[in-house]
């Protein structure tokens, strides 16, 4: 149960940060934080306490932990560096263009 909650604060953080951010560069990390409450999100759907990892064994354990989940979860790790990536490179390319990365003054130039 504390995980879905510190993944809701996350997320409910990174939305905050989202939405009151003055600079691109924070705009960005806000949503990475907000990806990582899903991490948490995805890893507390697939935990099963007491069971066993998902290894092919000839014993065959009574509970196993879902891997579908921990791929879900690393694609989401993945998905999340690419995104982060682009828009910094984004960003980068906004700073050069324009000399300003506040979202206002970016507004104001068009």
């Amino acid at each position: 149960m504390l995980i879905y909650i510190v993944a809701i604060f996350l997320i409910g953080s990174g939305i905050y940060g989202i939405l009151t951010a003055r600079h691109l560069i924070c705009t960005i990390a806000c949503l990475s934080v907000a990806q990582s409450g899903t991490y948490l999100i995805l890893l507390g759907i697939g935990f099963v306490r007491g069971a066993a990892p998902p290894i092919a064994t000839p014993a065959i354990p009574a509970a196993a932990v879902d891997p579908i989940v921990q791929a879900l979860t690393l694609t989401d790790v993945v998905v999340s560096a690419a995104v982060t990536a682009l828009l910094l490179s984004i960003a980068v390319e906004i700073f050069k263009r324009t000399g300003t990365l506040d979202p206002e003054r970016l507004a104001a130039a068009e």
